[in-house]
């Protein structure tokens, strides 16, 4: 069984791995955050489901996103427990996309950075439209790796759907997110606007095994498979001219969606 298929496993299976997921998991490209912040009425962001912070970090960078007074919150308690440890002044609150432990019109946009396709639109619509201000922002930003690249191609196809998933490189992640917003009712009433920046992270072959075994299909994997996988993954990267050798950058795209409240 896959990690889409059985997605409420696969959702909760972060935890365990949040260490590795705040050490090796990239943040967002910088331009992609503003534009999803440019149609915002004000400066008051909420990351919902922000796991170890990855993208809260991008939104409290001043170079980034000036001026901006940002809340996360997130449900599993270890990755919770990482970002307070690693964003200590940030307010981070236990929570979720379907229960948002804020006030109505409190922020005026909600961010969700590789998480919005683990929430139930169908209770999360109206939920997100309680706390945002009228005008205010939804958007989802992903993370993808660039296949036009040759040798990424290689990569997401030796290294499976469990490491290289429905949603990590941009034509599939166009396909599995059309539709996704906005989130059905009459809080929602305009078409999502889709946009692209490039980004790069830079990796050894060692830390791209690692990003890559904090994906979701990795981590429900039987150990046997992840094991074997994990080692189809090394041989390709050490016989690639591209990664064989110390430090390269992974190339990589942050995808955006994003929708306004009435």
């Amino acid at each position: 069984m896959s990690a889409e298929q059985d997605a409420p496993h696969a959702a909760s299976s972060f935890g365990p791995a949040a260490a590795a997921y705040a050490e090796h998991r990239p943040d967002y490209a910088a331009a992609a955050v503003r534009w999803t912040l440019r149609a915002a009425p004000g400066p008051r962001v909420l990351d919902l489901g922000a796991g170890t912070g990855k993208l809260t970090a991008t939104l409290l960078d001043p170079a980034v996103v000036p001026d901006a007074e940002v809340v996360a919150v997130e449900p599993d308690p270890e990755m919770l427990a990482e970002l307070r440890s690693g964003l200590p002044d940030v307010r981070a609150l236990a929570g979720s996309a379907e229960s948002i432990p804020l006030p109505d019109g409190s922020v005026d946009a909600v961010l969700a950075g590789n998480a919005l396709h683990w929430f139930d639109l169908a209770a999360a619509g109206p939920e997100i439209a309680r706390v945002l201000a009228p005008g205010g922002v939804l958007a989802g930003l992903w993370n993808l790796l660039n296949d036009d690249v040759a040798w990424v191609a290689g990569l997401a196809e030796v290294s499976g759907s469990a490491a290289v998933g429905p949603r990590d490189t941009p034509t599939a992640w166009r396909r599995a997110t059309d539709g996704l917003l906005p989130p059905a009712g009459e809080d929602w009433p305009g078409r999502a606007e889709r946009a692209e920046f490039p980004h790069g992270q830079r990796r050894t072959a060692d830390s791209l095994v690692a990003t890559l075994a904090t994906r979701a299909g990795m981590l429900v994997m039987p150990e046997p498979e992840r094991a074997a996988t994990t080692d189809r993954i090394r041989a390709y990267l050490a016989e690639r001219p591209e990664t064989a050798q110390g430090e390269f950058t992974l190339p990589m795209r942050t995808g955006v969606l994003r929708a306004r409240r009435a």
